[in-house]
Parts: C-alpha cells; structure tokens; sequence
C-alpha cells in the first residue's frame, strides 16, 4: 500500500484546521488592518478552529500577538498599532517557503527556533501596499497555503487605481475621467505634469480629486476647488505612493455592492448608499473609521436599479480574476448610469464596515461570512486556477 492511501492518524482526524490571522503590516492603514483583525478574531468559531494571530508591525517584523481582540479597537479615536500586541521586541514568525511544508516557526535572538505547528490556512486582513497587492499572496503561493481572498494578479489590480479602471474599460465597464501621473514623469518635469492637470481641469472642471494610486481606505485624498491647493494635495498624495491620479467629481449618488464566492459562483449582496457627510467634504478616513458616517442598508433605489448595480458588481469581480470577496464601490450618476470607482478585494471588515453590513442584510451575519471565507479557501486549490 503506498502511502498515499494510508489512513490518517487519529491526531491528524481530531485536529481542527489552524487560522493564521495575519495583520497590521507596512502601509499607512496599518492601524484599520489591526481594527479588522480583532473582529474576525471575535468572529471565528473556536470550536471548529484553532487561531494563531500574528502581526506584522509597521518596520515589517513578522510578530507572535496576543489573541486579544478588545485591544485592537480604536480608543479615543487613536488606532492600535501592531507593536502594542507584540510578545516580544524582537521575536520574529517565519512561515515556511517549502510548499511540502505549512510549519510556522518563532524565535528570538539568543534562543532556539521554536515551532508553532502547521497553519491550514491563511486569512490575511493587510489593507494597502505589502498585504493586500499581491505581495503576500505570491509568498502564500510560494508556501503552498491557502489563504482567504483574491490571489496575486486580482490584488494586484485591484491595489492599483490606474490598471483597474484600465481592465474595467477592456471589459466595457464604465469609469469616469482620470488622469495619472507616474514617478518618472513628476520627478523629470513636474512643470509639464502640472500643465496636463490643467489642461484636465479645463475639460472636466473643478472640484478634482488628487488621490495615491496605490492606496486604500481614502487616506491620502485631497479635494480642491482650484489650482490654488493642487501642490499642496499632489504632496499629500506621493506621501503615501509616488504615482498619483486625478479625478474629477462625479455628479450623484455613491453606491456600494458587495460581491461573495458561493459554490456556484460569485453573488451580489444588497446595495447600499453613502450619503452626503455634512461633518465631511468627502467620504475621507475619518468620515468612515473615526466618526463611523452611516451608510444607508439597502440602498433606496428601484428594483432595476439594484439589479443594474449587482450586475455590475459581479462583472468586475470577474473582470479582475477575483476570489473570495470584493466590494465594489459606483456612482449613480445624474443621468441615471452607474460609473464604476474602484473595488477593494478586501474591503473594511469589522462589523460595522459596509461590506459586512450589505452581506447581513441579505442573510449572512459577520459570523456566516467569516465562515463562509475560510471554508471556501480550504476547498480551494494553491497554484495556478
């Protein structure tokens, strides 16, 4: 008998699958990232998983974490940080590159290697560069770990603003103008980038929006009125990524969609609406984590308009290669037509983000869909798919 067909260990049969949650990292979202991730340690079933939290800190140190959800809330409207969690100053995890091999090993200057066990499954809740783009998830494939969530080409292309709307446009979806303006271009010959600002200006009129290409959670975004602030949020923006993009508003209502992988494919939950922020000039960081703005669920709209949106929110999750969940953000424009934003791959995640919400609204509570998200990336196969 090969032993391929031998029958499991009996330890092998009782172990229950083991979650590494994986938080916190290097981008500028780091302390939402740390948020998202005492919620889903709130929400897994412990009788059906073991959990191993690990953090990586904002210099890129991979850290053994106390389980400790209430420490990762946001107090007195200041975000946790990695570091606050961390067992140790030093100490560092190591997940295994050998696809043979899931073994997580932990050590510290000084000491002997210490290994933590086998991880089943990865469930990364890294917002922004170094997480959420595909860098962790290419070091996932290379381990041979399944992990929750698009695999590395979706979130690549769902990280950046400029070759997402690029794949929307091949695939007919509508976006709305924009221009980019790259590293290379700003750093030779700002005078002439600042000139096609203008020269977009003039096309599509003020107000603009100067945003980071490559960022999330609306950090980084700068509204402006008119020339007199565009230096000013051009620097706000390549503080956090060195190529940037310009919008310009557009007229109506914001809608969210949010998509999820069933076993017969991807489905549209209910819409939902942001509405104006009074306290806000746009839907910024602090109008959606800091001050929690509501969000209307379901959106109030006519049946053929909810119908039109969830259609929409599934073709760009197919359009990008998604997996495991996506939340899709549009307007309704004053003519009618919804305009694709952008889509986040993995969208804000404590209970009382949108996407979580739009999803308990139509029958799959934050628990389900923690769940649901785990279950589908054990069944689902590593490599190429």
């Amino acid at each position: 008998m090969s032993s391929e067909n031998l029958p499991q260990s009996t330890e092998q049969q009782l172990r229950k699958p083991r979650v590494a949650v994986v938080f916190g990292g290097r981008s500028s979202e780091h302390g939402i990232s740390v948020v998202t991730a005492g919620a889903v340690l709130n929400a897994i079933d412990r009788t059906k998983y073991d959990v191993l939290p690990i953090g990586i800190t904002t210099d890129g140190r991979w850290a053994l974490t106390a389980d400790d959800p209430e420490r990762m809330a946001i107090t007195d409207r200041k975000m946790p940080d990695v570091a606050q969690l961390a067992e140790s100053d030093e100490g560092g995890v190591v997940l295994s590159v050998d696809p043979g091999s899931r073994e997580v090993v932990y050590s510290e200057p000084g000491s002997v290697p210490k290994a933590l066990g086998e991880v089943d499954v990865v469930f990364p809740v890294l917002h922004g560069p170094y997480g959420e783009d595909g860098t962790l998830q290419g070091l996932l494939e290379l381990s041979g770990v399944p992990y929750v969530g698009a695999g590395v080409l979706a979130s690549a292309v769902g990280q950046d603003k400029e070759y997402m709307k690029r794949v929307f446009t091949s695939f007919g979806l509508p976006v709305g103008p924009y221009l980019v303006v790259r590293p290379r271009e700003w750093d030779l010959d700002p005078q002439a980038a600042r000139k096609r600002i203008v020269e977009f200006a003039g096309d599509h009129g003020w107000p603009l929006f100067v945003k980071p290409a490559r960022a999330g959670s609306s950090i980084g975004i700068t509204k402006i009125d008119d020339l007199s602030g565009l230096d000013e949020a051009i620097e706000e923006a390549r503080r956090h990524d060195p190529k940037f993009l310009v919008e310009s508003l557009l007229r109506g209502r914001e809608i969210e969609c949010g998509v999820l992988e069933f076993e017969d494919g991807p489905r549209a939950s209910v819409p939902a609406e942001i509405p104006p922020v009074t306290a806000h000039d746009f839907y910024d960081f602090e109008a959606k984590y800091i001050d929690s703005a509501p969000g209307i669920v379901p959106a109030p709209l006519t049946e053929e308009q909810t119908a039109e949106v969830q259609r929409l929110a599934v073709e760009a999750f197919e359009a990008a290669s998604c997996e495991g969940l996506v939340r899709a953000d549009f307007f309704l424009t004053e003519d009618g037509g919804f305009v694709i934003n952008e889509i986040n791959t993995l969208p804000g995640f404590t209970p009382i983000s949108m996407y979580p919400r739009m999803w308990q609204e139509s029958g799959v509570s934050y628990q389900q869909l923690v769940d649901r998200l785990i279950q589908a990336a054990l069944n689902r196969p590593t490599g190429l798919r």
